[in-house]
């Protein structure tokens, strides 16, 4: 049996808007790698090694989470246990450019362009054919 759509319906909202502020055991996290079973291994920006967090079980199969994307990861949820697990995520930027609008995003989760740097409009090759190499004609 399906779960009720209201259920589907609350998740949405509660991950729709970034909360005002951040306790001081949560964090934003970017997705690396998905290793299965609801296991996802994140990126903090302050720690060059992966953490291994778990989605619970309220956001499985209504929430879907990209290489990439967004998370926010409680970090004491699992301190009391000795396993390999190291938080649990507890909400999924869904509103990207909303949450970098609050204060406590990370600086070093900037915005990449999509164009390289330095690039200008004068230089776009969009719907220019390759340039063509004199030496292959035979000289």
């Amino acid at each position: 049996m399906a779960r009720p759509k209201r259920n589907l319906l609350a998740t949405a909202q509660e991950t729709s808007s970034p909360p005002a502020s951040l306790d001081p055991n949560h964090a934003i996290a970017q997705v690396r790698k998905a290793e299965g079973k609801n296991l996802y291994s994140v990126e903090l920006p302050s720690s060059p090694k992966p953490l291994l967090v778990e989605l619970p079980s309220r956001f499985r199969s209504q929430i879907w989470i990209k290489r990439g994307g967004y998370v926010l990861v409680d970090t004491a949820a699992f301190e009391d246990r000795h396993n390999k697990l190291d938080g649990e995520i507890v909400n999924v930027v869904r509103d990207e450019k909303e949450w970098r609008r609050q204060s406590y995003w990370p600086p070093e989760f900037v915005r990449k362009s999509t164009y390289p740097e330095g690039s200008d409009e004068e230089e776009s090759t969009v719907g220019k054919l390759p340039p063509s190499d004199d030496s292959d004609h035979g000289e």
